[in-house]
């Protein structure tokens, strides 16, 4: 089962990568969609929650997680982290707050996101679990 297949593929993973993962990185790039009425909200909850959806589909393909899974984020993300980093949208305190979350939660994404699309670029296609 295909569910299933994911699943133990996640499981795999080191434990602070599944924390990470479910515990902050989807959750704060999710949060994007309570912002989309502060200015340029809409834009960020495009580039935030976009940059998620593609693997999906990748874990329902490979069934399970790969590095390839870093490769959707790695332009919308930069854009993002970019744009928060040199020009800022103006809004309430909760969102700038937020803003500077997702900011911090991203760039260390990033961080991990390059290297492992270069390792995928160079070969390795590993599925965890399997």
């Amino acid at each position: 089962m295909i569910f299933l297949d994911i699943w133990r593929s996640y499981r795999a993973l080191p434990l602070w990568v599944q924390i990470w993962v479910v515990g902050i990185l989807v959750p704060v790039n999710s949060a994007a969609i309570f912002f989309v009425f502060q200015p340029s909200g809409a834009w960020i909850a495009i580039l935030a929650i976009g940059a998620m959806l593609p693997n999906i589909g990748i874990m329902l393909y490979e069934r399970g997680l790969s590095k390839m899974m870093a490769l959707p984020h790695l332009l919308p993300w930069s854009l993002l982290v970019l744009w928060l980093l040199l020009a800022m949208p103006e809004g309430s305190a909760a969102y700038r707050g937020y803003l500077w979350i997702l900011l911090a939660v991203n760039a260390i994404s990033l961080g991990f996101d390059y290297p492992d699309a270069l390792k995928w670029w160079r070969g390795d296609r590993a599925i965890s679990g399997k």
